[in-house]
């Protein structure tokens, strides 16, 4: 459940920023953390291969 805990704070301040209609902030966190989300996922790992 641990694993949860950033997505939500995420999902959290995005709801907030939409009802407090600031829906382009909201938009903007929403797509930076797809972003960053998408970078963590295929970003080449630095402890892997030896050469």
């Amino acid at each position: 459940m641990r694993g949860f805990g950033p997505w939500l704070a995420v999902l959290a301040v995005v709801v907030l920023l939409s009802a407090l209609r600031l829906r382009t902030l909201a938009a903007l966190v929403s797509v930076g953390w797809l972003i960053y989300c998408v970078w963590t996922w295929v970003r080449p790992s630095r402890r892997g291969r030896p050469h």
